[in-house]
C-alpha cells in the first residue's frame, strides 16, 4: 500500500514520520512554518527506544556517529552529594545501547538530510485542513492547496490541527515549571557524561557532546511567563553556589545562548490519535513534561509504528486504528509516568520532603535505577516490512 502523505511541522517527529512514510514507498510533502530553518535549540538525550527507532527508519548510524554515549552520571544534591549514581554501560548490555547525547540542531539536519531538499515547503502555516471529500485530505498552503491520502499533524504542544480534530478537549496546560538550557560556547571539562541536582524546587543539568561542549538546563517552579532581563545573570544568581561544575556551565555560556520557555502539557490525554485520514504524532498527541527524557523518543516511536502500520495494514483505515492502539496506551502511560517523575523530583519544595526523597533515592539499590529507565526505554521497534517481503530494515552497527 502506497499514497501521498503531508506532514505538517518539521520537528524531529515530523521529520522523523517523513522518512518512515518514504522508506515504505509514500510520497511526502512536509509542510514548516518557519521561513528559515535555523536549527536552534540545545541538547537531547536519546534513550534506547529512540534510537531503535532511528534504527527502523534508516537513521540510526548516522545519529550514533554524531552523538556521545552517556555512560558515567547519576544524580546529585547541590553540595555534590550523589544520591544515585547510573552506569550507562550496564544499560547498554540490557538493552544494546547506551543513551547518547547529542545537540538538537545536528540530529534536525540529519533527519533532513535523510529527506530531498524538495519535499520541503518552508514559511506556510497550516492552521485547517478540509477533510469534506472521503479518503482524501486537501491542505491549504501557500501559493495552492496540497491533496492527499494521509495528513500527519507534528505541528507542537499547541497544535491546531489537533484543535480541529478536538475542539471540545482541553488544550496544553502550563505545568508549573519553566526551563532555562543553552550549549556552552567552548568544551568544559567535565567528570561525567550526563547529570541532574535537584534542590528546593529547581533542577540542573547537563549532556556532553563528543566535541566537549555540554548543554546545561535549569528547571524552575515559577509562575508562567516569567523572564529575566538577563537570564544567564539570574542562573548564576540561582545556582553559583551549587557544585561543580556547574558555575564552570554557566561561564562557558554566552548570555545570547539561553533559551528559555515555559513547560505545557496535555494533562488531558486525548481519546484517540486519529480522526478520518489526520493522524496526531509527538507533542501534538501526548505532549509531556522533560522528566524523563522520552518527548522525543516517544515521537520517533510514533513514526517508526506509523510507517510500520501503513506498510503492513491493507488500508490507511487500518493502519490508523493499529496506530491509535499501539501508540496511545503507551505514550499517555510514559506522560504520566514525567508528570509523576517530575512532583517526586524538581517540583519539591518542603524540606521534610526534600528529605525524604533523598534519603529514599540513597537507599535504593542500583538495579532498581536501573529498572526504572527500562521500564520506559525496553521497547521492541516494529518491522516495516510484510510477511515473505526481503528489504532489510535490521538495526544499523
Amino acid at each position: 500500500m502506497g499514497g501521498s502523505a503531508v506532514v505538517v511541522g518539521a520537528g524531529i517527529g515530523g521529520l522523523a514520520a517523513a522518512i518512515g512514510l518514504r522508506r515504505i514507498g509514500w510520497e511526502v510533502t512536509v509542510v514548516e512554518r518557519a521561513r528559515v530553518l535555523a536549527d536552534v535549540g540545545a541538547g537531547i538525550s536519546l534513550h534506547a527506544n529512540g534510537i531503535r527507532a532511528l534504527d527502523v527508519l534508516g537513521v540510526g548510524a548516522a545519529v550514533r556517529a554524531a552523538a556521545r554515549p552517556q555512560y558515567t552520571g547519576g544524580t546529585r544534591t547541590p553540595d555534590g552529594g550523589w544520591l544515585a549514581r547510573m552506569d550507562g554501560a550496564v544499560l547498554e548490555r540490557e538493552l544494546g545501547t547506551p543513551i547518547v547525547g547529542i545537540p538538537r540542531a545536528v540530529l534536525h539536519r540529519l533527519l533532513r538530510s535523510a529527506l530531498p531538499a524538495s519535499s520541503l515547503v518552508v514559511g506556510s502555516e497550516v492552521s485547517s485542513v478540509d477533510r469534506s471529500r472521503p479518503g482524501r485530505v486537501r491542505v491549504p498552503v501557500t501559493g495552492g492547496v496540497l491533496d492527499a491520502d494521509l495528513v500527519v499533524a507534528a505541528d507542537g504542544v499547541n497544535s491546531r490541527l489537533r484543535g480541529q480534530l478536538f475542539p471540545s478537549r482541553p488544550g496544553p496546560v502550563y505545568s508549573g515549571s519553566t526551563v532555562l538550557r543553552a550549549i556552552t560556547e567552548h568544551p568544559v571539562s567535565l567528570r561525567t557524561d550526563f547529570e541532574l541536582t535537584w534542590g528546593k524546587g529547581a533542577e540542573f543539568g547537563h549532556i556532553a557532546f563528543p566535541d566537549g561542549r555540554a548543554e546545561w538546563h535549569a528547571v524552575l517552579n515559577s509562575p508562567p511567563g516569567t523572564r529575566h532581563p538577563d537570564a544567564l545573570s539570574a542562573m548564576r544568581r540561582r545556582f553559583g553556589d551549587w557544585h561543580d561544575p556547574i558555575p564552570a556551565l554557566l561561564d562557558a555560556t554566552r548570555p545570547d545562548a539561553v533559551l528559555h520557555h515555559d513547560i505545557h502539557e496535555l494533562a488531558t490525554p486525548l481519546p484517540a490519535f486519529a480522526d478520518g485520514r489526520v493522524v496526531l504524532l509527538g507533542d501534538a498527541a501526548h505532549a509531556m513534561t522533560p522528566n524523563l527524557g522520552q518527548g522525543a523518543c516517544q515521537a520517533l516511536e510514533d513514526a517508526a509504528a506509523l510507517a510500520a502500520a501503513l506498510a503492513t495494514e491493507p488500508t490507511v483505515d487500518a493502519a490508523l486504528t493499529r496506530y491509535d492502539a499501539e501508540r496511545r496506551p503507551r505514550s499517555q502511560s510514559v506522560a504520566r509516568a514525567a508528570r509523576q517523575a517530575g512532583r517526586l523530583g524538581q517540583r519539591l519544595t518542603h524540606p521534610l520532603a526534600v528529605a525524604l526523597r533523598n534519603t529514599a533515592l540513597r537507599l535504593t539499590p542500583s538495579r532498581a535505577t536501573v529498572h526504572a529507565i527500562l521500564r520506559h526505554a525496553a521497547w521492541t521497534p516494529p518491522s516495516l516490512d510484510r510477511p515473505g517481503q526481503t528489504r532489510d530494515t535490521r538495526p544499523e552497527s
